[in-house]
């Protein structure tokens, strides 16, 4: 059977560029015309852009997201007559190094000594290590499984939360969201990398924020909505001592007007803690299509249900 691919990428020729090093038997790489739309029967394709267009979709049979997070495809109202795949596995180096970047920072101080050097000041403080610090997770996927990975070989203990406590290897506890008010309070640093579903939107509330140790770090990496950022902006305007490092928002860019903006203890990136790179994506396209070809199951099956 001939298959048709569509790309509605930001980055087009990037992964022509790519696709055309690969084999892939019996695939044409079509054009970019709003035709291909209707003749394209699978797609490799960012979220956002093919959200508008797949109601379109005449021949679609598969859909390769070029994101972990697919949540503009998988809405209630959104067609779910086609198998929808994500890339997975490729972040959680990245994931880490930022998480460790920013964390190890804070710990030893990197900004008070810049700023002191500035003024010629000579002056040690003391600082904590991350041995024997506890580190919370929401979220025990990929991701957190490779952050917790590199938090043990920092000393560190490391609880996850997912939806059944399952135990997980390399973290020293699991448990539910139902018991994260517990474990908030005993956390030193925070890190959601929660998918977006109807039971983790809004998880990090008022209440719940209220309940962060008065040093505690908040890192925010996995879904805009599992955070609630007015009630974040007013409790670190009252906790100065407490900070949180922000990757992820529900709208994006962040509008200009947020106040968050103007926190000293707020760090905002815009997005780029770990960035689908195109040579992974058509890695994990290729292994895929000759799971098609070969009438295999494909990897990284979203459920539109679950929506991750």
């Amino acid at each position: 059977m001939e298959h048709k691919l569509l790309l509605l990428t930001s980055d087009n020729n990037r992964y022509r560029e790519l696709l055309a090093s690969c084999h892939l038997p019996n695939l044409t790489l079509l054009g970019d015309d709003p035709k291909s739309i209707l003749d394209a029967n699978i797609w490799l394709a960012e979220p956002p852009l093919a959200a508008p267009l797949v109601g379109h979709a005449k021949n679609l049979i598969w859909l390769q997201s070029t994101y972990a997070g697919v949540d503009p495809l998988v809405k209630p109202r959104l067609r779910s007559d086609y198998q929808l795949t994500n890339v997975k596995g490729i972040f959680g180096p990245l994931m880490s190094e930022y998480l460790f970047g920013y964390l190890l920072a804070h710990q030893r101080h990197h900004q008070k000594y810049k700023s002191q050097q500035a003024e010629k000041i000579w002056q040690p403080s003391n600082f904590k290590s991350l041995q024997g610090q506890n580190l919370l997770l929401l979220g025990t996927g990929s991701i957190a499984k490779h952050i917790a990975q590199t938090a043990k070989h920092f000393g560190m203990h490391v609880t996850g939360i997912n939806r059944g406590a399952k135990p997980t290897v390399g973290f020293d506890q699991v448990d539910t969201l139902a018991n994260l008010p517990l474990h908030l309070q005993q956390a030193d640093a925070i890190a959601a990398i929660l998918p977006s579903t109807p039971d983790t939107q809004g998880a990090l509330d008022k209440m719940h924020l209220s309940l962060m140790k008065d040093d505690a770090l908040l890192f925010n990496l996995g879904r805009g909505d599992v955070l609630d950022l007015d009630a974040l902006y007013t409790q670190l305007q009252q906790h100065p001592q407490q900070q949180a490092i922000l990757d992820v928002f529900n709208k994006e860019p962040l509008p200009q007007e947020h106040p968050i903006w103007s926190l000293d203890n707020v760090i905002i990136t815009p997005h780029i803690a770990a960035p689908s790179f195109p040579e992974q994506v058509v890695e994990i396209f290729a292994n895929n299509y000759h799971n098609l070809l070969n009438g295999k199951s494909l990897s990284n099956s979203v459920n539109f249900e679950r929506g991750y």
